[in-house]
Protein backbone atom coordinates (compact mmCIF):
# COMPACT_ATOMS: atom_id res chain seq x y z
CA UNK A 1 0.00 0.00 0.00
CA UNK A 2 1.84 3.58 -1.09
CA UNK A 3 1.20 6.44 1.40
CA UNK A 4 -1.52 8.04 -0.70
CA UNK A 5 -3.44 4.77 -0.12
CA UNK A 6 -2.75 4.79 3.39
CA UNK A 7 -4.02 8.74 4.17
CA UNK A 8 -7.07 7.67 1.79
CA UNK A 9 -7.70 4.82 4.01
CA UNK A 10 -7.14 6.21 7.79
CA UNK A 11 -9.38 9.40 6.25
CA UNK A 12 -12.22 7.51 4.49
CA UNK A 13 -13.12 10.05 1.85
CA UNK A 14 -11.44 13.63 3.04
CA UNK A 15 -13.40 16.63 2.67
CA UNK A 16 -10.44 19.60 2.53
CA UNK A 17 -10.96 20.03 -1.32
CA UNK A 18 -14.83 19.71 -1.22
CA UNK A 19 -16.18 16.22 -1.06
CA UNK A 20 -19.68 15.21 -1.53
CA UNK A 21 -22.41 15.78 1.62
CA UNK A 22 -21.14 13.48 4.32
CA UNK A 23 -23.62 10.52 4.87
CA UNK A 24 -21.75 8.03 6.06
CA UNK A 25 -17.93 8.18 5.67
CA UNK A 26 -16.32 10.26 7.99
CA UNK A 27 -14.39 13.67 8.08
CA UNK A 28 -10.97 14.48 7.98
CA UNK A 29 -9.21 18.31 8.94
CA UNK A 30 -5.83 17.21 8.59
CA UNK A 31 -3.83 20.00 7.01
CA UNK A 32 -3.03 18.41 3.70
CA UNK A 33 0.27 17.32 2.82
CA UNK A 34 2.58 19.59 -0.30
CA UNK A 35 3.53 16.06 -3.08
CA UNK A 36 6.73 17.81 -4.24
CA UNK A 37 9.08 15.10 -5.18
CA UNK A 38 7.61 11.60 -7.40
CA UNK A 39 8.48 8.79 -5.72
CA UNK A 40 11.09 7.14 -7.62
CA UNK A 41 12.61 10.84 -8.55
CA UNK A 42 11.76 12.01 -12.15
CA UNK A 43 12.62 9.47 -14.31
CA UNK A 44 14.54 10.42 -18.12
CA UNK A 45 12.52 11.36 -20.69
CA UNK A 46 12.35 8.74 -23.59
CA UNK A 47 13.40 9.82 -26.59
CA UNK A 48 14.76 6.92 -28.86
CA UNK A 49 13.17 3.68 -29.91
CA UNK A 50 15.59 1.94 -27.57
CA UNK A 51 14.39 3.57 -24.76
CA UNK A 52 10.93 3.18 -25.85
CA UNK A 53 10.86 -0.64 -26.43
CA UNK A 54 12.20 -1.20 -22.69
CA UNK A 55 9.21 1.02 -21.20
CA UNK A 56 6.75 -1.14 -23.57
CA UNK A 57 8.12 -4.29 -21.72
CA UNK A 58 8.03 -2.23 -18.63
CA UNK A 59 4.58 -1.38 -18.71
CA UNK A 60 3.34 -4.71 -20.46
CA UNK A 61 5.13 -6.97 -17.60
CA UNK A 62 2.97 -4.15 -14.93
CA UNK A 63 0.34 -4.93 -12.84
CA UNK A 64 -3.18 -2.98 -12.34
CA UNK A 65 -4.49 -0.11 -14.01
CA UNK A 66 -2.10 2.65 -15.87
CA UNK A 67 -2.23 6.14 -15.33
CA UNK A 68 -2.18 8.06 -18.15
CA UNK A 69 -1.76 11.89 -18.76
CA UNK A 70 -0.74 13.95 -21.82
CA UNK A 71 0.56 17.67 -22.29
CA UNK A 72 -0.22 20.11 -25.16
CA UNK A 73 1.05 23.64 -26.33
CA UNK A 74 -2.42 24.84 -26.29
CA UNK A 75 -2.31 28.77 -26.99
CA UNK A 76 1.51 28.29 -28.71
CA UNK A 77 1.04 25.68 -31.43
CA UNK A 78 -1.55 24.88 -34.01
CA UNK A 79 -3.87 22.42 -33.17
CA UNK A 80 -4.16 19.51 -30.24
CA UNK A 81 -1.14 16.89 -31.16
CA UNK A 82 0.63 15.48 -28.05
CA UNK A 83 4.21 16.76 -26.66
CA UNK A 84 4.51 14.71 -23.58
CA UNK A 85 3.13 11.72 -22.60
CA UNK A 86 3.07 10.13 -18.73
CA UNK A 87 2.19 6.76 -17.87
CA UNK A 88 2.66 5.07 -14.38
CA UNK A 89 1.82 1.96 -13.42
CA UNK A 90 2.28 -0.54 -10.33
CA UNK A 91 5.76 -3.08 -11.41
CA UNK A 92 6.74 -0.35 -14.31
CA UNK A 93 6.98 3.03 -12.52
CA UNK A 94 6.65 6.44 -14.20
CA UNK A 95 7.57 7.20 -17.72
CA UNK A 96 8.01 10.47 -19.34
CA UNK A 97 8.11 9.74 -23.72
CA UNK A 98 8.20 12.60 -26.09
CA UNK A 99 5.93 11.86 -28.97
CA UNK A 100 7.67 14.20 -31.02
CA UNK A 101 11.09 12.07 -30.96
CA UNK A 102 8.86 8.96 -31.28
CA UNK A 103 5.61 9.83 -32.94
CA UNK A 104 4.47 6.50 -33.32
CA UNK A 105 3.33 5.04 -29.57
CA UNK A 106 1.34 2.37 -30.94
CA UNK A 107 3.14 -0.50 -29.58
CA UNK A 108 2.81 1.25 -25.92
CA UNK A 109 -0.77 1.57 -26.56
CA UNK A 110 -1.08 -1.99 -27.80
CA UNK A 111 0.88 -3.34 -25.23
CA UNK A 112 -1.87 -1.62 -22.27
CA UNK A 113 -4.63 -1.73 -24.49
CA UNK A 114 -6.48 -4.42 -22.53
CA UNK A 115 -5.57 -2.55 -19.17
CA UNK A 116 -8.12 -0.22 -17.89
CA UNK A 117 -6.39 3.04 -18.47
CA UNK A 118 -7.06 5.71 -15.91
CA UNK A 119 -7.12 9.47 -16.78
CA UNK A 120 -8.15 12.59 -15.31
CA UNK A 121 -11.06 14.50 -18.16
CA UNK A 122 -10.70 11.83 -20.60
CA UNK A 123 -12.13 13.41 -23.32
CA UNK A 124 -9.75 16.11 -23.34
CA UNK A 125 -6.90 13.66 -23.98
CA UNK A 126 -8.31 10.97 -26.02
CA UNK A 127 -7.70 12.83 -29.69
CA UNK A 128 -3.82 13.81 -29.14
CA UNK A 129 -3.35 10.00 -27.73
CA UNK A 130 -5.21 8.74 -30.53
CA UNK A 131 -3.44 10.48 -33.23
CA UNK A 132 0.11 8.94 -32.15
CA UNK A 133 -1.76 5.55 -31.72
CA UNK A 134 -2.89 4.95 -28.25
CA UNK A 135 -6.47 4.08 -28.11
CA UNK A 136 -7.55 2.92 -24.93
CA UNK A 137 -10.23 -0.35 -24.75
CA UNK A 138 -11.16 0.45 -20.86
CA UNK A 139 -10.88 3.90 -19.34
CA UNK A 140 -11.60 5.53 -15.75
CA UNK A 141 -12.46 8.89 -15.93
CA UNK A 142 -11.27 10.61 -12.38
CA UNK A 143 -12.78 14.01 -13.09
CA UNK A 144 -16.20 12.22 -14.16
CA UNK A 145 -15.92 10.29 -11.34
CA UNK A 146 -15.80 13.07 -9.28
CA UNK A 147 -18.63 14.88 -10.98
CA UNK A 148 -20.89 11.74 -10.45
CA UNK A 149 -19.83 11.50 -7.05
CA UNK A 150 -20.87 15.05 -6.48
CA UNK A 151 -17.53 16.95 -5.83
CA UNK A 152 -17.86 20.36 -6.34
CA UNK A 153 -14.42 20.88 -7.35
CA UNK A 154 -13.35 18.37 -10.18
CA UNK A 155 -9.99 19.80 -11.07
CA UNK A 156 -7.00 17.27 -10.65
CA UNK A 157 -5.39 18.93 -7.56
CA UNK A 158 -8.75 19.76 -5.89
CA UNK A 159 -9.53 16.09 -6.14
CA UNK A 160 -6.32 14.69 -4.60
CA UNK A 161 -6.28 17.38 -1.94
CA UNK A 162 -9.82 16.60 -1.11
CA UNK A 163 -9.59 12.74 -1.46
CA UNK A 164 -6.69 12.19 -1.06
CA UNK A 165 -5.23 15.06 1.21
CA UNK A 166 -1.90 15.70 -0.77
CA UNK A 167 -1.46 18.98 -2.27
CA UNK A 168 0.29 19.02 -6.11
CA UNK A 169 2.69 21.57 -7.43
CA UNK A 170 0.66 24.06 -9.70
CA UNK A 171 1.64 26.89 -12.21
CA UNK A 172 2.99 24.51 -15.66
CA UNK A 173 -0.07 23.20 -16.84
CA UNK A 174 -0.50 26.63 -19.32
CA UNK A 175 3.52 26.48 -20.54
CA UNK A 176 4.60 25.63 -23.78
CA UNK A 177 4.96 21.95 -23.95
CA UNK A 178 6.37 22.00 -27.12
CA UNK A 179 9.58 23.53 -25.43
CA UNK A 180 12.78 21.31 -25.88
CA UNK A 181 14.50 20.70 -23.86
CA UNK A 182 11.71 20.35 -21.35
CA UNK A 183 12.79 21.98 -17.90
CA UNK A 184 13.10 20.04 -14.96
CA UNK A 185 10.35 21.38 -12.91
CA UNK A 186 8.11 21.50 -15.49
CA UNK A 187 9.24 17.63 -16.12
CA UNK A 188 8.59 17.20 -12.31
CA UNK A 189 5.24 18.64 -12.37
CA UNK A 190 4.18 16.18 -15.16
CA UNK A 191 5.47 12.78 -13.19
CA UNK A 192 3.40 14.14 -9.93
CA UNK A 193 0.37 14.42 -12.37
CA UNK A 194 0.04 10.68 -12.32
CA UNK A 195 1.93 10.14 -9.47
CA UNK A 196 -1.64 9.68 -7.32
CA UNK A 197 -3.89 8.99 -10.34
CA UNK A 198 -4.59 5.14 -9.22
CA UNK A 199 -4.73 5.95 -6.03
CA UNK A 200 -7.46 8.58 -6.68
CA UNK A 201 -8.96 5.89 -9.07
CA UNK A 202 -9.47 3.39 -6.26
CA UNK A 203 -10.92 5.63 -3.43
CA UNK A 204 -13.08 7.31 -6.16
CA UNK A 205 -14.48 3.98 -7.13
CA UNK A 206 -14.98 2.88 -3.43
CA UNK A 207 -16.79 5.99 -3.07
CA UNK A 208 -19.50 5.91 -6.19
CA UNK A 209 -19.85 2.16 -4.96
CA UNK A 210 -21.00 3.62 -1.32
CA UNK A 211 -23.38 5.66 -3.22
CA UNK A 212 -24.62 3.29 -5.44
CA UNK A 213 -23.26 4.78 -8.64
CA UNK A 214 -20.66 2.67 -9.84
CA UNK A 215 -22.12 0.93 -12.39
CA UNK A 216 -23.46 4.66 -13.31
CA UNK A 217 -19.51 5.59 -13.98
CA UNK A 218 -18.98 2.43 -15.68
CA UNK A 219 -21.66 3.04 -17.97
CA UNK A 220 -20.44 6.79 -18.35
CA UNK A 221 -16.87 5.14 -19.32
CA UNK A 222 -17.86 2.41 -22.08
CA UNK A 223 -19.10 5.43 -23.78
CA UNK A 224 -16.48 7.42 -23.63
CA UNK A 225 -14.03 4.51 -24.74
CA UNK A 226 -15.90 3.29 -27.49
CA UNK A 227 -17.04 6.99 -28.82
CA UNK A 228 -15.61 7.51 -32.97
CA UNK A 229 -13.66 10.46 -33.04
CA UNK A 230 -15.61 13.91 -33.39
CA UNK A 231 -16.78 15.18 -36.71
CA UNK A 232 -14.72 18.10 -38.29
CA UNK A 233 -16.68 21.22 -36.51
CA UNK A 234 -18.87 22.92 -39.86
CA UNK A 235 -18.00 26.53 -40.70
CA UNK A 236 -15.27 26.59 -37.70
CA UNK A 237 -14.80 30.41 -38.48
CA UNK A 238 -18.51 31.38 -37.24
CA UNK A 239 -17.48 30.37 -33.84
CA UNK A 240 -14.67 33.63 -33.92
CA UNK A 241 -14.83 35.48 -30.24
CA UNK A 242 -17.10 38.82 -31.01
CA UNK A 243 -19.22 37.47 -34.30
CA UNK A 244 -22.19 38.33 -32.16
CA UNK A 245 -21.39 42.23 -33.59
CA UNK A 246 -20.70 40.77 -36.88
CA UNK A 247 -24.78 41.15 -38.58
CA UNK A 248 -24.20 41.70 -42.51
CA UNK A 249 -23.63 39.03 -44.49
CA UNK A 250 -20.82 40.91 -46.39
CA UNK A 251 -18.81 41.51 -42.99
CA UNK A 252 -19.52 37.87 -42.45
CA UNK A 253 -17.14 36.72 -45.34
CA UNK A 254 -14.40 38.70 -44.50
CA UNK A 255 -14.30 37.02 -41.17
CA UNK A 256 -14.59 33.60 -43.08
CA UNK A 257 -11.93 35.26 -45.53
CA UNK A 258 -9.86 36.50 -42.69
CA UNK A 259 -10.49 33.16 -40.85
CA UNK A 260 -9.38 30.64 -43.48
CA UNK A 261 -6.18 32.55 -44.25
CA UNK A 262 -5.31 33.12 -40.46
CA UNK A 263 -5.39 29.43 -40.28
CA UNK A 264 -3.40 28.13 -43.54
CA UNK A 265 -0.38 30.67 -41.65
CA UNK A 266 -0.94 29.05 -38.51
CA UNK A 267 -0.64 26.00 -40.00
CA UNK A 268 2.39 26.32 -41.77
CA UNK A 269 4.18 27.87 -39.10
CA UNK A 270 2.69 25.45 -36.72
CA UNK A 271 1.59 28.18 -33.98
CA UNK A 272 -1.73 28.79 -32.39
CA UNK A 273 -3.90 31.18 -34.86
CA UNK A 274 -3.76 33.67 -31.73
CA UNK A 275 -0.54 34.26 -31.96
CA UNK A 276 -0.90 35.07 -36.09
CA UNK A 277 -4.05 37.45 -35.88
CA UNK A 278 -6.54 38.14 -32.86
CA UNK A 279 -10.18 37.06 -32.86
CA UNK A 280 -10.74 40.84 -31.99
CA UNK A 281 -8.89 42.41 -35.08
CA UNK A 282 -11.05 40.12 -37.49
CA UNK A 283 -14.09 41.15 -36.33
CA UNK A 284 -12.28 45.00 -36.10
CA UNK A 285 -11.95 44.41 -39.84
CA UNK A 286 -15.29 43.08 -40.80
CA UNK A 287 -17.17 45.73 -38.72
CA UNK A 288 -15.23 48.32 -40.52
CA UNK A 289 -14.34 47.24 -43.86
CA UNK A 290 -11.41 48.73 -45.15
CA UNK A 291 -10.61 50.16 -48.26
CA UNK A 292 -6.75 49.29 -48.39
CA UNK A 293 -3.67 48.81 -46.10
CA UNK A 294 -3.77 52.06 -44.52
CA UNK A 295 -6.89 52.26 -43.41
CA UNK A 296 -6.06 48.79 -42.33
CA UNK A 297 -3.46 49.53 -40.31
CA UNK A 298 -5.97 51.95 -38.32
CA UNK A 299 -7.87 49.31 -36.92
CA UNK A 300 -7.14 47.63 -33.71
CA UNK A 301 -4.77 44.73 -34.02
CA UNK A 302 -3.52 45.52 -37.26
CA UNK A 303 -0.94 48.72 -37.12
CA UNK A 304 1.19 47.26 -33.94
CA UNK A 305 4.50 46.08 -34.96
CA UNK A 306 3.04 45.04 -38.34
CA UNK A 307 4.52 44.98 -41.48
CA UNK A 308 3.90 45.70 -45.12
CA UNK A 309 4.00 42.56 -46.84
CA UNK A 310 1.54 41.47 -43.94
CA UNK A 311 -0.97 43.95 -44.12
CA UNK A 312 -1.09 43.33 -47.57
CA UNK A 313 -1.82 39.66 -47.29
CA UNK A 314 -5.01 40.78 -44.91
CA UNK A 315 -6.04 43.05 -46.61
CA UNK A 316 -5.86 40.61 -49.56
CA UNK A 317 -8.60 38.78 -47.40
CA UNK A 318 -10.78 42.13 -46.89
CA UNK A 319 -10.94 42.73 -50.78
CA UNK A 320 -11.55 38.82 -52.18
CA UNK A 321 -14.67 39.29 -49.52
CA UNK A 322 -15.38 42.17 -50.69
CA UNK A 323 -15.56 40.70 -54.48
CA UNK A 324 -17.88 37.97 -53.78
CA UNK A 325 -21.11 38.47 -55.12
CA UNK A 326 -24.03 38.49 -53.04
CA UNK A 327 -24.73 34.44 -54.01
CA UNK A 328 -21.57 33.06 -52.51
CA UNK A 329 -22.09 35.41 -49.42
CA UNK A 330 -22.39 33.33 -46.08
CA UNK A 331 -26.04 33.07 -44.78
CA UNK A 332 -26.86 34.64 -41.11
CA UNK A 333 -26.94 31.44 -39.58
CA UNK A 334 -26.23 28.02 -39.85
CA UNK A 335 -28.33 25.33 -40.38
CA UNK A 336 -29.42 24.20 -37.38
CA UNK A 337 -30.78 20.12 -37.15
CA UNK A 338 -33.29 19.49 -33.81
CA UNK A 339 -35.34 22.06 -31.75
CA UNK A 340 -34.65 25.67 -32.12
CA UNK A 341 -33.07 27.91 -29.57
CA UNK A 342 -35.18 27.49 -26.68
CA UNK A 343 -35.72 31.56 -26.29
CA UNK A 344 -37.86 31.14 -29.49
CA UNK A 345 -40.27 28.27 -28.29
CA UNK A 346 -42.84 30.05 -26.52
CA UNK A 347 -43.87 31.78 -29.76
CA UNK A 348 -43.47 29.02 -31.78
CA UNK A 349 -45.18 26.16 -29.86
CA UNK A 350 -46.45 27.43 -26.43
CA UNK A 351 -47.37 24.09 -25.29
CA UNK A 352 -43.64 22.67 -25.99
CA UNK A 353 -42.42 25.59 -24.37
CA UNK A 354 -44.53 24.51 -21.38
CA UNK A 355 -43.01 20.49 -21.28
CA UNK A 356 -39.79 22.03 -21.29
CA UNK A 357 -40.28 24.33 -18.54
CA UNK A 358 -41.77 21.37 -16.43
CA UNK A 359 -39.09 18.93 -17.93
CA UNK A 360 -36.10 21.35 -16.48
CA UNK A 361 -37.36 21.74 -13.34
CA UNK A 362 -37.74 18.00 -12.51
CA UNK A 363 -34.23 16.90 -13.73
CA UNK A 364 -32.96 19.81 -11.42
CA UNK A 365 -34.63 18.64 -8.61
CA UNK A 366 -33.24 14.76 -9.70
CA UNK A 367 -29.72 16.07 -10.45
CA UNK A 368 -29.99 18.19 -6.89
CA UNK A 369 -31.81 14.67 -5.23
CA UNK A 370 -29.14 12.77 -6.61
CA UNK A 371 -25.97 15.40 -6.35
CA UNK A 372 -24.60 15.66 -9.31
CA UNK A 373 -24.71 18.39 -12.39
CA UNK A 374 -27.52 17.99 -14.22
CA UNK A 375 -25.64 17.98 -17.66
CA UNK A 376 -24.35 14.49 -16.07
CA UNK A 377 -27.86 13.40 -15.25
CA UNK A 378 -29.01 14.00 -19.01
CA UNK A 379 -27.83 16.53 -21.60
CA UNK A 380 -29.96 18.96 -21.83
CA UNK A 381 -29.97 18.62 -26.11
CA UNK A 382 -31.23 14.91 -25.31
CA UNK A 383 -34.01 16.95 -23.02
CA UNK A 384 -34.64 19.57 -25.57
CA UNK A 385 -34.91 17.33 -28.00
CA UNK A 386 -37.77 14.98 -26.51
CA UNK A 387 -39.63 18.06 -25.27
CA UNK A 388 -39.75 19.22 -28.52
CA UNK A 389 -41.06 16.22 -30.72
CA UNK A 390 -42.18 13.55 -28.03
CA UNK A 391 -43.68 10.61 -28.67
CA UNK A 392 -47.04 10.03 -29.78
CA UNK A 393 -48.04 8.61 -27.16
CA UNK A 394 -46.57 9.38 -24.28
CA UNK A 395 -45.23 6.65 -21.40
CA UNK A 396 -42.35 5.16 -19.93
CA UNK A 397 -41.73 2.68 -22.93
CA UNK A 398 -41.94 5.37 -25.39
CA UNK A 399 -39.70 7.64 -23.63
CA UNK A 400 -37.27 5.60 -22.63
CA UNK A 401 -36.76 4.32 -25.98
CA UNK A 402 -36.35 8.04 -27.15
CA UNK A 403 -33.63 8.67 -24.65
CA UNK A 404 -31.70 5.06 -26.12
CA UNK A 405 -31.92 7.03 -29.70
CA UNK A 406 -30.38 10.05 -28.71
CA UNK A 407 -27.49 8.24 -26.63
CA UNK A 408 -28.94 8.08 -23.02
CA UNK A 409 -27.10 5.44 -21.06
CA UNK A 410 -29.25 2.64 -19.40
CA UNK A 411 -28.81 4.27 -15.99
CA UNK A 412 -29.98 7.49 -17.37
CA UNK A 413 -32.90 6.55 -19.08
CA UNK A 414 -33.50 4.42 -15.75
CA UNK A 415 -33.26 7.71 -13.81
CA UNK A 416 -34.74 10.52 -16.41
CA UNK A 417 -38.04 8.66 -17.31
CA UNK A 418 -40.31 8.82 -14.66
CA UNK A 419 -39.64 12.57 -14.25
CA UNK A 420 -39.85 13.00 -18.13
CA UNK A 421 -43.02 11.18 -18.66
CA UNK A 422 -44.26 13.60 -16.12
CA UNK A 423 -43.24 16.72 -17.98
CA UNK A 424 -44.53 15.75 -21.18
CA UNK A 425 -47.92 15.20 -20.27
CA UNK A 426 -47.73 19.00 -19.10
CA UNK A 427 -50.84 20.52 -21.04
CA UNK A 428 -51.36 23.95 -21.83
CA UNK A 429 -48.97 27.30 -22.49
Amino acid sequence: MTDAQETAADSSLRTTGGAPPDDGGSSATEAPIPLLEPQDGIPPVIADDASLAETIAAFAAGSGPVAVDAERASGYRYGQRAYLVQLRREGAGTALVDPVACPDLSGLGEAISGVEWVLHAATQDLPCLREIGMVPTRIFDTELAGRLAGFPRVGLGAMVEGVLGYVLEKGHSAVDWSTRPLPEPWLRYAALDVELLVDLRDALEKELDRQGKLEWARQEFDAIASAPPPEPRKDPWRRTSGMHKVRRRRQMAVVRELWEARDRLAQRRDVSPGKVLSDAAIVEAALGLPANVHALAALNGFGHRMGRRQLEQWQGAVDRAKALPDAQLPQPGQPVAGPPPPRAWADKDPVAAARLSAARTAVSALAEELNMPQENLITPDTVRRVCWEPPGSVDAESVSAALAGYGARPWQIEQVTPVLVAALSVKGA
